[in-house]
C-alpha cells in the first residue's frame, strides 16, 4: 500500500508539471525564445570564422549544445516552483499527505525533467529548421541524454530550492552557478585543444559530457566515450538525487 501510495505521488506531481506547461504557452514560446537567438547570434555570427579555422559549419557543431543549453535552463529553473508553491501554501498541503517525502520530490523532479526535455525537442526541430543536419539513425541515443541533463538539473534546481525562501534569491543562486556550467561544457567551443586549467574544468563540468553525448550521436564528432559520459551522468544523477531527496525532507512549512 505504501509503495503504491507513493507511485501514485510521484505520478501525479509528474502530471501536475505537465498540465501546468500546456496550459501555459506563452511559457512554451518564452523558453525558445533565448535558444533561438542563440543559435542565429553565435551560428551565422561566428559561423564564418569558425569555418576559417577548421573548415566546418559551426551550426552543425553549435546545434547540439544549444539544445543541451535549453534543458539546462529549463530544468533547473523548475526548482523555482518550490518556492512559489511554500509561498502560496500548495507545499505544505502537499508534505503532510501520508507518502514520503522522497517521493514527492521525485514526482516534482520527474516532471520538470519531462517538461525540459520536451523543450529540448522542440529546439531540436528548430535547429533543424534554421540548417542543422543530423544524423537521423542517433535521436533515440540522443534523447537519452537530452533526459539525462534534463533529471541531473531538475534535481540540482530542487535541491537548492528547497534550502531556499524568497524568489529573488533563487535565479541568482541559480545563475552564478549554471552560467559557468554551460559555458565551460564545450557548449559554444571544443573541447581539445585547451589550456590545460581550461581543460580540467571541463572534464569535471557534468554538462561538458552530457554535451558531448549528443554531439556524438547526432554528428558523430564526440570527444568522450559514450559509455564514460552515461556512467558520470547516471553517477551524479544519483548523488544529487540523494542530496535533494535529503533536502526537500528537511522543508520545514
Amino acid at each position: 500500500m505504501i509503495i503504491t501510495n507513493n507511485m501514485s505521488t510521484v505520478f501525479i506531481l509528474w502530471q501536475r508539471q505537465l498540465i501546468r506547461f500546456f496550459r501555459t504557452r506563452s511559457r512554451i514560446v518564452a523558453s525558445l525564445a533565448q535558444p533561438v537567438l542563440f543559435l542565429v547570434a553565435f551560428g551565422f555570427g561566428l559561423g564564418p570564422v569558425y569555418r576559417a579555422a577548421s573548415g566546418k559549419d559551426y551550426i552543425q557543431f553549435l546545434a547540439p549544445g544549444i539544445i543541451a543549453m535549453t534543458i539546462l535552463f529549463s530544468a533547473v529553473f523548475t526548482g523555482m516552483e518550490i518556492i512559489w508553491d511554500k509561498q502560496f501554501g500548495f507545499l505544505k498541503e502537499t508534505l503532510v499527505a501520508p507518502v514520503s517525502r522522497f517521493a514527492t520530490m521525485m514526482g516534482r523532479t520527474m516532471g520538470g525533467a519531462t517538461v525540459a526535455f520536451m523543450q529540448g525537442v522542440l529546439v531540436f526541430i528548430i535547429t533543424v529548421l534554421i540548417g542543422f543536419r543530423p544524423n537521423p539513425a542517433g535521436f533515440l541515443l540522443a534523447a537519452v541524454f537530452m533526459f539525462l541533463i534534463a533529471l541531473l538539473f531538475s534535481a540540482f534546481g530542487t535541491a537548492v530550492a528547497s534550502k531556499l525562501e524568497d524568489m529573488q534569491s533563487f535565479p541568482l543562486i541559480i545563475n552564478f552557478v549554471v552560467m559557468p556550467i554551460y559555458f565551460l561544457s564545450g557548449a559554444i567551443f571544443p573541447l581539445t585543444n585547451l589550456p590545460g586549467g581550461l581543460a580540467f574544468v571541463t572534464k569535471i563540468n557534468p554538462l561538458s559530457y552530457g554535451v558531448d553525448s549528443i554531439r556524438s550521436v547526432l554528428t558523430n564528432s564526440g570527444v568522450f566515450p559514450l559509455s564514460l559520459s552515461f556512467s558520470i551522468l547516471a553517477i551524479i544523477i544519483l548523488f544529487i538525487v540523494v542530496i535533494g531527496g535529503y533536502l526537500f525532507s528537511r522543508i520545514e512549512v
